[in-house]
């Protein structure tokens, strides 16, 4: 039996990639530290089907090193101490190459799966290549991520679809044996989304659909009826996968209950990992009710917490109660926009001393220094507030929070107008 067309069309150099110029095109940064024998561990980012596997097994070919594959899903610390063992008793352990380790899904690790990598990287025992389709910033350990360079990988551009079309057209031993004409490519790309497998599905279910026929003509028709089915499938590994968290997330923000309970049915019906959801309510709790309804924060945390003990199918009901809920509540973001305001004025302004009364103090020598000295206690004072100065002397004029038109906020700007008069107007 043959292996499917995507297996058989799998690049073996990076002249044969296609796709993430930025990343392995010409004169790229990632394509001459490999072109120098010179890789470090790195994590890739990035949607399913635009090449993680195929490049990181290309890197091994390039190195000549000893390639070894977990996947996450199915590999524990033991796998992990397995592979690790086998690298370091390799003969060719301690050449000009380390071994390569690549661990697929590697969001899905454990803390103490990901612990276990920390030494055989930090002391070269291994190259450790991950792949994650997550945000490596909350799913991959700090200590990890340090030692690691995260490079992202982009969903292949239409140019990249036709380039990969052509090429399974006249490349492939079996497809370029058939006369195979493409009439049109909207449908087919449309339903690829960005990934390379998907692509190479769809043209392989056409035409073993056809193989009888002496021509095969693909048209948008026809990807629609072969694909009829599914033709609004969720996938949650593709595209689509972004595109309707997306739509939920909008239509919360939106404050439209019956639009986001129906994208959250998207998302059950199709499989979607129900603690990606209770995470991205999570963060629309803070990013988007935020202050207007602090109350949403504690439910999403709630749900996310019950989600684990209720288990599935019934947590269904609890991802909507809060859907619903953080759907209809006020929102604000002045919390969002107070932090990303005060990480722009931290970058331009750069390491402003503390101002010495905040400091601590805590041999004579600091004291001596000045640092604590004319610190007011706050609870000293009525009302458990004295006036004095906490941001540097640069800053002292600037206001990072500013408090939006909803009961909530209004209430707290008007506390602060009374404590700090005209700089909360």
């Amino acid at each position: 039996m043959n292996p499917p067309l995507a297996e058989r069309l799998r690049p073996k150099t990076l002249d044969d990639y296609i796709g993430q110029k930025h990343l392995v095109g010409e004169n790229a940064s990632l394509r001459r530290m490999i072109e120098a024998g010179r890789v470090p561990s790195f994590i890739m980012w990035g949607p399913p089907g635009v090449g993680k596997t195929t490049l990181a097994k290309i890197i091994a070919n390039v190195l000549d090193s000893p390639f070894y594959i977990l996947s996450a899903i199915n590999s524990g610390v033991k796998d992990v101490r397995e592979v690790i063992d086998k690298a370091k008793n390799n003969p060719l352990f301690r050449t000009v190459n380390a071994p390569v380790l690549f661990i697929d899904e590697i969001h899905r690790f454990s803390k103490s799966q990901q612990d276990s990598l920390l030494n055989a990287v930090e002391t070269g025992i291994v190259t450790l290549i991950g792949a994650t389709t997550e945000n490596p910033s909350f799913e991959v350990i700090r200590p990890l991520l340090s030692r690691c360079q995260v490079y992202v990988l982009k969903s292949l551009d239409k140019e990249d679809l036709l380039t990969l079309l052509q090429h399974a057209l006249s490349e492939d031993i079996l497809l370029k044996q058939k006369d195979i004409r493409v009439l049109e490519t909207d449908a087919i790309f449309r339903f690829a989304g960005g990934d390379a497998r998907k692509l190479l599905n769809i043209i392989e279910l056409i035409v073993n659909a056809e193989e009888n026929n002496p021509v095969i003509e693909i048209t948008d028709k026809k990807v629609v009826e072969r694909l009829q089915e599914n033709p609004a499938a969720y996938d949650k590994g593709g595209e689509m996968h972004y595109d309707i968290i997306s739509a939920f997330i909008k239509s919360i923000r939106g404050s439209d209950p019956d639009a986001a309970i129906y994208w959250l049915a998207r998302m059950v019906a199709g499989g979607e990992d129900p603690e990606f959801i209770a995470r991205r309510l999570l963060i629309s709790a803070a990013e988007d009710i935020g202050l207007a309804n602090p109350n949403a924060l504690l439910l999403a945390n709630a749900c996310f917490e019950a989600l684990k003990k209720i288990g599935w199918p019934e947590g269904r009901i609890i991802l909507a109660e809060t859907t619903v809920y953080l759907a209809c509540s006020p929102k604000s973001n002045s919390s969002y926009m107070a932090i990303e305001e005060a990480i722009a004025i931290a970058g331009e302004t750069g390491d402003l001393p503390v101002p010495l009364h905040l400091r601590n103090a805590p041999t004579q020598l600091m004291k001596e220094l000045g640092y604590h000295k004319g610190y007011k206690y706050a609870h000293s004072y009525e009302g458990n507030f004295v006036k004095q100065d906490f941001l540097p002397k640069e800053l002292l004029k600037h206001s990072f929070w500013k408090g939006q038109p909803n009961p909530a906020e209004n209430k707290m700007t008007e506390h602060l107008r009374q404590l700090w008069g005209d700089r909360y107007k």
